[in-house]
C-alpha cells in the first residue's frame, strides 16, 4: 500500500531550502542539509520524516518509485537512520540498494568484474540478514569475494528464502525501508532507547542517499576523519582510510587501513591522494567554523573524487568535551556561555577522579549503590586496623565492612576505596567517601559479607578472601575482580578556564563540606567559597583524643567533665586554627558536636577490656555503664543540641577552641569570622540556651586575650519542626542551614543507612522517581525547605540561607535551591566543580529566557 506523495515535508529531497528539521527528520538529515548549504560534495539525498517512517512500520509505504526517480538511472543507494539524538541508536545502514544482475553487468564493464561482484555479494548478504531476516550461518562457508563467492551467496539466499534474490530496485528499497522502520518500533529497540534516555515515542527518520561506491578503478575507498582527539580533545587529525572499501569499514580494516596524514608508522591518505586529503581537511575546517562544532566526517573517494556522505558530532570523553568547548569559545566560534552549556556537570566527575578505562575488561563480582565516584584497586581488608597496617606497608587496600561507623574513620583514610553491604547515598561511608574523594560503593546487599570469617562472596558465588585484589568502580557501582586498566584524573588549565567562566556567570554561592585540614585544602584547590559544614565529631576519634573523650562520657560531675575536656581543648584549637589558615579569611561554618555519645564507646569484649584498663575501672562496671547508655533509636535520641543543653561542657569547650583559634589564625593572616552551627534544633528555646552559654564563652575569651572578634551563630535546620518554626528560630540566629540528609530521613521516616536494601525496587516500580537521598525530593522535603526559607526571612531580615546536605552537589537539586532563594549550597569538596558549573548553567538559561543573551 502506497499513499505518501513525494516532495512534501514528509518525503523531500534535501536542498538548501527544503523543510527539514531535527525534531521531525532527525539529526542526520538536518546535518546533511547544512552540508548541502555549505556547497560540500554531498551525494543526492532524500529525507523521510518521523511520521513517514511510523506509517511505514504500520504498512503504509511512501511513493517508492517517486523516490527512485530523484536519482540517476542505474545508481546504487544506501539508507541510513536519522534519530533526533544519535546516542539513541537505531538500525544499521544498508548499502548498495539497487544492485541486481543487470547492474552487475553494467558495473563489471565500468569498474571490473571482481569489484562489482564484491559489491553485489555484500548487498545480498546484508539484505538476507537484516531485511529478509535469514540465518547468518548460511554464509559462513563463503570466503571468496569474487564472482564465485557471489554465485554461492545468491544460491544460499535462494535455498533459504525459497525464492530468487529480488531484482527490482523498487522492491529492494521498499523492503529495506519497512525492515528499518519495524526494527525501530520493536519492543527490544524501544527498551534500549529508553535505557539511553530517549522518550518512549521517540521518532526515527530515514535518509536515502546515492552511493559513492568506494570500489573500482583509480583511487577508491572510504574513511572517517575528525580534527580532534576524542579522548583528550587536543587538535589532532584522527581517523582511518581504507582503499577499496565502503561505509565505515576503514575503522575495522586492521593493518590494511591507512593513516590520514603522514605517519612514520605506515602509509597515509595524504601520500596516496594528496589533493583529496587537502580538500577533506578544508571541508572539515569549514564544518567546524560554520556548524560550530567538532565533527566527524564520513567520506568516500571514487576514482580520485571526494564525496562527503555524512557528518556527526565527534565523540568525546568528558576531558575532551571541556577542551573542545573552551577551544571553540576561545576561537570565537561560540560565546563563552554556550561553551558552559555544552559541558555536562555530571561528566566532570570523570575529570576529578581516576576511572576504569572504557575499553578495559570488566569481570563483575557484584554491584551496589555508586556512592562516591572514581575507581581504585587494592587488596581486601575487613577492619580499619588492617587498612592502617596495609597503608603502613605501602600497599593499596579496599576496606570492606557491613557498614562503617565513626570509629572506622582512620581506616577509611588509609584505604583506597570503601565497600559496604548496607547503606545508601547519605550513609556514613557514602558521605565520608565523597568528602575524602574515595571511591565508595554501599548497599551491595546481593553479595555476602562474612566479616568475621574474612570472606566476601560474589553475586555469582565466587569466594574472595582477605588479600585478594579487587577494584571498586564508584562511578558505575560495580565491584570488579583484579586490576583493570585505569584512566587518570585530568585537571588542567583548560578545566580551570572553564570553571572561571562558570564563576563569572553563577549567582548562588558554593561552599564545601570539610571535616579535616586535608578536606579544607581540597576545597580550597577547587575554589570553594568557604566551608559550609565542618563536622567536628570526626576530630574526636583520633587515638590521643578517644580516651579523654571516654573519660568525659563516664564522668560523674560537670567539674570532672570539664577536666577531661580540657585535655581535648588544645587539640580542637589546633584543628580549627589550621582550618582557618587554609581558608585564608573565607567563611568556615563549624557544626557543634552532633552524634550520640555511645558511638565513642566500644561494644566488643576486647574494646571494653581496653577501656576498663585505661579508665582504671572493673570491666563489669564499664560494661554496665555502656549498656545503660544504649538507645532504641539513637539517631532520634540524645544527640545534637540535646547534648548541648544537657551536657553543656562539650559545647563550651568547642566554643572556646573556636574563639581561641580565631584569634590565633587572625594574628597571622586575614581576620577570621567563624560561623558556629547548632545541630538538630527543633525549638527556639534550645537556641536561646546554647547561645547564652556561647556568648559567655566569647566574653571570657575576649577578656583573657584582651582582643575582640566577631562570630556568627546559626542553626542547622534538619528537623521538620525547625522548618515549620523557622520564623521564631531565625530571630536568634544569623543563618539557617538546611541539613537535607537528616531532613529527608525524618520527613520520610526512612533510615538513610537501610534504604539501600529496597530503594532500587522503589524507583523501578515508580514509588519514588529518584532516590530522595540522591536527588532532593522537591515535593515533600523541598516544601519544608521552601517554607523554612520564607518563614526564616520573615523572622529576620537579611538572614543567610543555605543547604549543606549532600544534595548541595546535585545539579537537579541546586536548581530547586536557587529557585527558592537559598544563598549558597555546600557539598563534598570533589563535588564543588560540579555545583559551580550547574549553578552557572542555571543562571545562563534564565538570562537566555529573559533575552539577556
Amino acid at each position: 500500500m502506497q499513499n505518501t506523495p513525494f516532495d512534501t515535508p514528509d518525503v523531500t529531497l534535501i536542498t538548501p531550502t527544503a523543510t527539514v528539521a531535527t525534531p521531525t527528520h532527525g539529526g542526520r538529515a538536518k546535518c546533511l542539509q547544512r552540508l548541502v548549504r555549505l556547497n560540500l560534495p554531498v551525494p543526492q539525498t532524500v529525507a523521510l520524516s518521523f511520521s513517514t517512517v511510523h506509517q511505514i512500520a504500520t504498512g503504509v509505504l511512501p511513493d517508492v518509485d517517486g523516490i527512485l526517480q530523484r536519482f540517476k538511472d542505474g545508481c546504487l543507494l544506501c539508507v541510513r537512520p536519522s534519530s533526533e539524538d544519535p546516542d539513541w541508536g537505531g538500525p544499521g545502514a544498508v548499502l548498495n540498494i539497487g544492485m541486481n544482475d543487470a547492474r552487475f553487468v553494467e558495473l563489471s564493464d565500468r569498474i571490473g568484474a571482481d569489484a562489482a561482484a564484491q559489491i553485489y555479494k555484500r548487498f545480498v548478504q546484508t539484505y538476507a540478514i537484516h531485511v529478509a531476516r535469514l540465518d547468518p550461518d548460511i554464509f559462513d562457508d563463503i570466503a571468496d569475494d569474487g564472482q564465485i563467492g557471489l554465485g554461492q551467496s545468491l544460491r544460499a539466499y535462494e535455498d533459504e528464502a525459497e525464492e530468487g534474490f529480488p531484482q527490482s530496485p523498487a522492491r529492494q528499497l521498499a523492503e529495506v525501508l519497512r525492515s528499518m522502520a519495524r526494527a525501530w518500533e520493536g519492543t527490544t529497540a524501544r527498551l534500549l532507547r529508553q535505557a539511553k534516555g530517549a522518550p518512549m515515542d521517540a521518532g526515527l527518520g530515514l535518509v536515502v542517499q546515492e552511493m559513492a561506491l568506494g570500489l573500482g578503478q583509480g583511487e577508491c575507498g572510504s574513511g572517517v576523519l575528525q580534527l580532534v582527539n576524542s579522548r583528550t580533545g587536543e587538535n589532532q587529525i584522527t581517523g582511518r582510510y581504507l582503499s577499496q572499501s565502503q561505509g565505515r569499514e576503514a575503522l575495522d580494516g586492521g593493518t590494511r587501513a591507512l593513516f590520514l596524514e603522514r605517519d612514520p608508522r605506515g602509509p597515509s591518505l595524504e601520500e596516496l591522494a594528496p589533493e583529496a586529503f587537502a580538500e577533506l581537511n578544508a571541508h572539515a575546517a569549514l564544518m567546524r567554523q560554520r556548524l560550530r562544532e567538532e565533527m566527524q566526517i564520513e567520506f568516500t573517494i571514487e576514482n580520485g573524487e571526494l564525496h562527503i556522505l555524512d557528518g556527526v558530532r565527534a565523540k568525546r570523553s568528558p576531558q575532551a568535551a571541556v577542551r573542545i568547548s573552551v577551544a571553540l569559545a576561545e576561537d570565537g566560534i561560540i560565546p563563552r556561555h554556550e561553551a558552559l552549556l555544552r559541558v555536562d556537570p555530571h561528566a566532570l566527575t570523570e575529570l576529578l577522579h581516576r576511572q576504569v578505562a572504557d575499553d578495559a575488561d570488566r569481570d563483575v563480582l557484584g554491584a551496589g549503590i555508586a556512592a562516591s565516584p572514581g575507581a581504585a584497586t587494592g587488596r581486601i581488608v575487613f577492619t580499619a586496623a588492617d587498612a592502617q597496617a596495609s597503608a603502613a606497608r605501602g600497599e593499596a587496600c579496599i576496606l570492606v565492612r557491613r557498614e562503617t561507623a565513626p570509629e572506622d574513620i582512620r581506616g577509611m583514610h588509609a584505604a583506597s576505596a570503601i565497600l559496604t553491604e548496607r547503606g545508601g547515598m547519605t550513609s556514613h561511608a557514602a558521605v565520608i567517601g565523597r568528602g575524602m574523594g574515595l571511591p565508595c560503593i554501599v548497599g551491595a546487599a546481593r553479595m555476602k559479607f562474612h566479616v568475621q570469617r574474612k570472606k566476601l562472596i560474589s553475586e555469582d558465588g565466587r569466594s574472595l578472601s582477605e588479600g585478594d585484589i579487587i577494584t571498586i568502580d564508584g562511578t558505575s557501582g560495580q565491584i570488579l575482580a583484579g586490576a583493570p586498566k585505569m584512566v587518570e584524573a585530568a585537571q588542567d588549565d583548560v578545566f580551570r578556564t572553564l570553571m572561571s567562566w562558570a564563576d563569572a556567570e553563577r549567582d548562588i554561592g558554593v561552599r564545601a563540606n570539610a571535616d579535616t585540614p586535608a578536606d579544607a585544602q581540597t576545597a580550597r584547590n577547587f575554589d570553594a567559597q568557604g566551608i559550609g559544614l565542618c563536622r567536628t565529631e570526626h576530630m574526636f576519634f583520633e587515638e590521643d583524643r578517644l580516651t579523654p573523650m571516654r573519660e568525659m562520657i563516664f564522668a560523674n560531675s560537670a567539674q570532672d567533665r570539664k577536666a577531661t575536656l580540657a585535655l581535648i581543648l588544645p587539640m580542637q584549637r589546633a584543628d580549627f586554627t589550621e582550618l582557618f589558615r587554609i581558608m585564608q579569611g573565607q567563611p568556615v561554618c563549624i557544626r557543634l558536636f552532633d552524634p550520640p555519645l555511645h558511638e565513642f564507646l566500644p561494644h566488643d569484649r576486647a574494646g571494653l577490656r581496653d577501656m576498663a584498663e585505661a579508665l582504671d575501672m572493673p570491666v563489669s562496671e564499664v560494661t554496665r555503664r555502656v549498656e545503660s547508655m544504649g538507645e532504641y533509636n539513637p539517631m532520634l535520641g540524645m544527640r545534637g543540641v540535646r547534648l548541648g543543653v544537657t551536657v553543656p561542657e562539650i559545647y563550651d569547650m568547642q566554643a572556646r577552641a573556636i574563639f581561641e583559634a580565631t584569634l590565633d589564625a587572625s594574628r597571622d593572616g586575614a581576620p577570621v569570622v567563624p560561623e558556629i552551627m547548632i545541630p538538630l534544633v527543633s525549638a527556639k528555646r534550645e537556641v536561646e540556651i546554647v547561645r547564652t552559654r556561647i556568648d559567655a564563652v566569647a566574653a571570657a575569651v575576649r577578656n583573657e586575650r584582651g582582643k575582640d572578634f566577631t562570630y556568627r551563630l546559626g542553626v542547622m535546620a534538619e528537623t521538620p519542626r525547625a522548618c515549620l518554626r523557622a520564623e521564631e528560630i531565625a530571630q536568634h540566629a544569623h543563618f539557617l542551614s538546611f541539613g537535607t540528609n537528616d531532613l529527608t530521613q525524618m520527613t520520610y521516616g526512612l533510615s538513610r543507612d537501610d534504604a539501600g536494601r529496597f530503594m532500587s525496587d522503589y524507583v523501578k516500580l515508580g514509588v519514588f522517581n529518584e532516590d530522595p537521598f540522591h536527588v532532593l525530593d522537591t515535593d515533600g522535603v523541598g516544601e519544608l525547605v521552601k517554607l523554612g526559607v520564607q518563614r526564616g526571612r520573615a523572622g529576620r531580615e537579611g538572614i543567610t540561607m543555605s543547604v549543606c546536605g549532600e544534595h548541595g552537589g546535585n545539579p537537579e537539586s541546586i536548581a530547586f535551591c536557587r529557585a527558592v532563594g537559598v544563598d549558597y549550597v555546600s557539598c563534598s569538596p570533589f563535588r564543588v566543580p560540579i555545583a559551580r558549573l550547574s549553578a552557572a548553567q542555571l543562571a545562563i538559561r534564565d538570562k537566555m529566557e529573559s533575552g539577556k543573551y
